[in-house]
C-alpha cells in the first residue's frame, strides 16, 4: 500500500472509531439514566406505600409500578438520544392548523 492508501485507511478507522465511541457514550448515558430512574421511583413507590397502604402486597405493588414508571420514563428518553435524527417519531407535536382546517371551522 502506498501512503495515500494508508492515510485514507487510518481516516476511515477514526470516523469508525468516532463513531463507535458515540454510541457507546449514548448506552452508557442510557444506562446510567435508567439506573438513576428505577432506583428514585422505585423508593418514591416505597415511600407512597408505606404512607397509604397497610397491606404488604399493595406495599410492593407501589414499589413495582414506581419501577415500571422509571423504566418506561428511562425508555423513552433513550429512545429519544438514539433516534434524534428522526425527532418527529420521537417526540410528541401539537397537531399544526392548516389554512383549510381554519377556514372550515370560519365556514360553519
Amino acid at each position: 500500500m502506498d501512503e495515500i492508501d494508508k492515510q485514507r485507511f487510518l481516516g476511515q478507522m477514526e470516523k469508525k472509531s468516532n463513531s463507535e465511541s458515540d454510541v457507546n457514550a449514548k448506552w452508557d448515558a442510557c444506562l446510567d439514566l435508567t439506573a438513576r430512574r428505577v432506583v428514585y421511583s422505585s423508593l418514591g413507590g416505597a415511600f407512597a406505600g408505606l404512607l397509604f397502604f397497610r397491606s404488604p402486597v399493595t406495599r410492593w405493588a407501589s414499589i413495582a409500578f414506581g419501577a415500571g414508571i422509571g423504566i418506561g420514563s428511562a425508555y423513552t428518553e433513550c429512545s429519544r438520544v438514539f433516534d434524534a435524527s428522526s425527532s418527529t417519531s420521537a417526540t410528541l407535536l401539537a397537531p399544526k392548523s392548516t389554512e383549510t382546517s381554519v377556514s372550515q371551522a370560519a365556514e360553519e
